[in-house]
């Protein structure tokens, strides 16, 4: 028979929120993570965001079930004594154990085998239409086709994150090293460094590097502040290029967005390069370097210099429509300062994010992004059950008196081009500090 528990209150567990001292709850039991840090597969950043909180309802969406039986090993003895739960969570839970029951979140779909199949059939296509033709046509179609296969493959590297696209772990891993950094140039460690930090604290000013953009965007005037990124580490200057940049935002939106992935190469170069502890290091850098051979090859057969340009202006351009995408999911709502609370974390998650509606034959093209209040809630279920569930979860929001905001695609660009003019204006205003010129921001920025 197990001794007693002892009982500790939340505020006494806040406290113990720091790498050498991070404890967490779930279900009303308290863990020690600290040994459990470097050794956590979403890195130590989701750990310790949510280091000190109840952290119940991000362990469900984050972990399949076997990983509770991880936690035992970490046990304090010790429990919550004000442990409580929020109608909303528990009824999120009820849906959460429902899909469950139904085996979705292990039943995948075919989708990442078609897309696998589309990309290696175009894939040569595109090489043909470089090499064996003279037409200038034909060589701005296969950049755009380029362009278009990014995007597929970048969808499978954001579900693969997620979880196994694939029958195994192993063939898991070799489709994220195929579809991020072999064919698109981008680490999907960095990927998966970045994206678990979004998840955890969707739309946090100083803790969600989606929302860091220094110094081309900002989406809110606390930005003006010179916020600390808690990603990245140091202070986000809200400089005079910043201030510069930032008031014609609303302008450069779509054409920085074209280029955008020129700072994810960037990303991934400082990411593996780094000290920083990174798993399968040079299977990255191999992959990165697979890309950096066969693209710049690519780009060197066709005729001369001035359509060498144009097609890799082409083919990112075409690809920057899926990083407006992301954009458009989380821009225009609500945003907030400070880590996540465990006890509002259904909350956190809905308010933050914004569906766009879209007939089911276009979900190609949006990569379930389209659903995104129901890929935050469940970032675990495979993107072929995203619609089923759409209606389950409208229903959990209306019960609650939750955010459901889904609107069209047009209206998705048209929120987001709104937040960023108010943002802009507000930065013209010559009353603010004169900010220093820190050009190094405008290197060392995500995208």
């Amino acid at each position: 028979m197990e001794p007693p528990a002892s009982y500790i209150s939340s505020s006494e567990l806040s406290n113990h929120n720091t790498p050498h001292d991070a404890w967490i709850s779930i279900h009303g039991k308290i863990y020690d993570v600290s040994s459990w840090l470097q050794r956590h597969p979403g890195g130590a950043l989701p750990l310790l965001t949510v280091a000190g909180t109840d952290a119940t309802d991000a362990f469900l969406a984050f972990h399949p079930a076997s990983a509770a039986l991880l936690l035992p090993a970490f046990s304090t003895g010790l429990s919550l004594s004000d442990y409580a739960v929020s109608a909303a969570s528990s009824d999120y839970r009820k849906l959460f154990s429902h899909l469950s029951a139904l085996n979705l979140f292990e039943r995948k779909g075919h989708t990442t085998l078609i897309l696998l199949s589309l990309i290696l059939t175009l894939l040569p296509l595109c090489v043909c239409g470089v090499v064996c033709s003279e037409s200038t046509c034909v060589h701005m179609l296969s950049g755009a086709l380029i362009g278009f296969l990014w995007i597929q493959s970048g969808w499978i590297g954001h579900d693969s994150g997620h979880y196994n696209v694939m029958l195994t772990r192993r063939f898991n891993r070799f489709a994220q090293i195929l579809s991020g950094n072999v064919l698109a140039g981008i680490s999907i460690a960095w990927w998966k460094w970045n994206h678990n930090a979004h998840h955890i604290a969707c739309n946090s000013l100083d803790f969600d590097p989606d929302l860091q953009h220094l110094p081309f965007f900002v989406v809110s005037s606390k930005f003006f502040n010179s916020l600390t990124s808690k990603f990245y580490n140091r202070k986000l200057n809200f400089d005079s290029l910043a201030r510069f940049l930032v008031s014609y935002q609303h302008w450069s939106f779509y054409p920085v967005m074209c280029f955008a992935r020129v700072n994810l190469f960037a990303q991934s170069f400082f990411l593996l390069l780094s000290k920083r502890k990174v798993e399968n290091r040079g299977v990255e850098l191999l992959g990165l370097l697979a890309f950096w051979v066969w693209y710049p090859l690519l780009v060197s057969f066709l005729p001369n210099w001035w359509e060498r340009v144009l097609f890799v202006v082409v083919s990112f351009s075409v690809t920057g429509i899926q990083h407006v995408q992301f954009c458009l999911n989380h821009f225009s709502s609500k945003v907030y300062l400070g880590p996540p609370s465990g006890d509002d974390w259904v909350e956190k998650q809905t308010n933050g994010t914004l569906d766009v509606n879209c007939s089911a034959w276009m979900d190609w093209f949006h990569g379930g992004l389209q659903f995104q209040v129901e890929h935050h809630l469940f970032p675990r279920l495979p993107r072929c059950h995203l619609r089923k569930i759409a209606p389950l979860v409208k229903d959990l929001c209306k019960k609650h008196n939750l955010p459901y905001n889904c609107v069209s695609f047009w209206k998705a660009n048209v929120l987001t081009i709104q937040t960023l003019r108010n943002a802009a204006l507000q930065a013209r205003d010559g009353s603010g500090p004169a900010p220093k010129n820190l050009v190094w921001e405008a290197v060392n920025t995500h995208g």
